[in-house]
């Protein structure tokens, strides 16, 4: 007697996401957002919306108008769907406009008075009137990377221990160090200058780069420590548990087991810092001023800086002295955007 037996092989039923668009979906709305876009661009030519503030609202308008002819048809929910879908996109392109015209305005116009000896050449010898070939923000680049070096000196080991001090030790002033940390956060960037002006600089009787420096610190320490804290946070209470169960006692368990193992959040910390103070201008008029030549020396007297040079610039009004002026506004925006890319680097790794 043969018995016969049937395998059946049990399917896997594929899981659906109705929430995704469709291919079709997706070609339909990218169309209408480019002719949306290519409409937009014809208005803001023959209309005095002009500049891209101007395109942004126009596309805004146009957008939801051609959502409404290639809706006309459908059912009220896809209709719904598609006007939903048109307004996040084009609320977006409303939102990021701003930042783009700032970037692209500062890129265009920086090119212009961008040249090789830019970078390494110094005011001296050079009028802000004469050819771009000649002269530079060499001693603006150098006085900058002085007095943030130094800012970054005093600020990190504060920024470190007050992280360490109110994720660690917890002890009765957390409270009063947080208090004080948030309320640095909201102070001013010419309060700061202020006080190194009537502290630092009429102590010493003269504008430095050592004054400077002691500015963009007091700026910097609230961004250092509370990045600090929260990467403290991030540290398993298992580590802690593991190195005190060793023997070890809470100031060496912070030293050798907490901090390294954040290292690299630490480190983005201090970046986040650099990039929050590189940028600042008011302080530095009223600590370090500024020189047209290279000053090494911290004490040696006025200090140039990027900042106080597209400053002075500006003021001066003609034309090669604006173009020098925007081409040190685009060394200064690279020099952001190369701190803040490094910090989301340093800060992926330490995710993953």
């Amino acid at each position: 007697m043969s018995t016969i037996v049937t395998e059946t092989s049990a399917v896997t039923p594929q899981p659906t996401m109705p929430w995704q668009a469709t291919t079709r979906k997706k070609v339909a709305t990218l169309m209408s957002l480019v002719i949306s876009a290519v409409v937009s661009f014809a208005i803001v030519l023959v209309t005095g919306l002009a500049g891209v503030d101007g395109f942004a609202l126009t596309f805004f308008g146009v957008s939801f108008l051609a959502v409404a002819i290639r809706t006309f048809r459908l059912d009220s929910k896809k209709r719904k769907d598609a006007f939903v879908t048109v307004a996040i996109i084009a609320t977006a392109v409303l939102a990021f406009s701003p930042w783009m015209s700032i970037f692209g305005s500062v890129i265009i116009k920086g090119l212009r008075g961008l040249r090789p000896n830019f970078l390494y050449e110094t005011m001296q010898t050079t009028t802000p009137d004469d050819e771009l070939s000649l002269g530079g923000a060499g001693h603006a680049i150098v006085g900058s990377a002085i007095m943030v070096v130094i800012a970054t000196a005093i600020t990190l080991p504060l920024g470190i221990l007050s992280g360490v001090y109110l994720t660690e030790v917890r002890g009765r002033l957390t409270f009063l160090v947080r208090f004080v940390v948030q309320s640095m956060s909201g102070v001013p960037s010419i309060v700061a200058g202020l006080f190194i002006y009537t502290t630092f600089v009429n102590f010493t009787n003269a504008f430095s780069g050592m004054a400077g420096a002691l500015a963009l610190a007091i700026l910097m320490l609230p961004t250092v420590a509370r990045t600090a804290e929260e990467v403290l946070k991030l540290v398993p209470d298992d580590l802690r548990s593991a190195s005190y169960a060793l023997g070890a006692r809470q100031w060496r368990t912070s030293l050798m087991v907490v901090l390294p193992t954040v290292r690299s959040g630490l480190t983005t910390a201090s970046i986040l810092g650099v990039a929050r103070v590189i940028g600042e201008t008011a302080p530095l008029l009223l600590t370090s001023l500024s020189k047209d030549s290279f000053v090494f020396n911290p004490f040696g007297g006025p200090t140039g800086s990027l900042p106080t040079y597209v400053f002075g610039l500006l003021q001066i009004g003609t034309e090669n002295a604006i173009n020098r002026a925007w081409a040190g506004a685009l060394v200064l925006m690279l020099i952001v955007f190369i701190l803040f890319s490094s910090a989301r680097l340093i800060g992926g790794k330490d995710k993953r």
